[in-house]
């Protein structure tokens, strides 16, 4: 099975600022998941021509589409996509917006994989360190990820904590396993010239994890200002 996470920038490219959606899907066919889990996806928004990406996302890879609004732009929105390619058996969301920062939110999703239900958890976390660790622990005590604790879980998506340090704190007190490390390995921002590890994904349960990498190719780099995370596993 495989997991594809990316924040893809609303489609514009990090250095030449062109907004083609079509790229971003060239990017993503090309590592054919079985999951996918994107950060950053405009609907009816004008600097992406008013596109409503979830639906044709949704509809291009024929798959399960659940999509989280999470900040107004004009008239649309923006924010978090997850597609699979098989069953939702469950679907969640909830804000993890802390004060007057910008609003953030997580999905937690129940999908009915051919190994057996998998707990997805797809978010986009803030810019300070502070609010990134009040996001976590906000996100690892509600109910609905808590009513979830049973079933293997995977934690992915564009986490912005370049110094790693919800790794070793609030992730590792619960039992999870990061597998994005070292973070040397999954450099994937920006991504002409990928410095920053911010994307990463962690796992716990019966989630054997057997390859985890970033896309490095020429589309990849210009489609977004961030590299796609792939992850291959199986559920043990």
């Amino acid at each position: 099975m495989r997991l594809l996470s990316w924040n893809i920038h609303k489609g514009i490219g990090g250095r030449d600022r062109r907004y083609s959606l079509q790229r971003v899907i060239d990017c993503i066919e090309a590592e054919n998941p079985d999951l996918i889990c994107l950060q950053e996806v405009d609907r009816l928004v004008r600097r992406s021509q008013y596109d409503d990406q979830p639906r044709l996302l949704a509809q291009y890879f024929r798959c399960y589409s659940v999509f989280q609004p999470t900040v107004h732009v004009g008239d649309g929105t923006y924010g978090n996509l997850l597609l699979s390619r098989w069953p939702i058996e469950s679907r969640h969301r909830i804000t993890l917006r802390h004060y007057s920062r910008k609003p953030r939110g997580a999905q937690l999703i129940v999908v009915d994989s051919p190994e057996g239900f998998l707990h997805v958890v797809h978010t986009h976390l803030g810019l300070t360190d502070r609010e990134r660790h009040s996001q976590m622990d906000r996100l690892l005590g509600h109910m609905l990820f808590r009513s979830a604790d049973n079933l293997s879980t995977v934690i992915v998506g564009d986490l912005n904590d370049w110094r790693d340090s919800l790794a070793t704190a609030t992730l590792a007190a619960n039992g999870f396993t990061q597998i994005t490390r070292p973070t040397s390995n999954f450099r994937s921002f920006p991504a002409w010239l990928a410095i920053g590890s911010l994307d990463k994904a962690f796992v716990r349960g019966k989630v054997d994890v057997r390859h985890a990498r970033i896309v490095k190719t020429s589309l990849s780099k210009t489609a977004s200002d961030h590299l796609p995370l792939v992850v291959d596993f199986h559920l043990r």
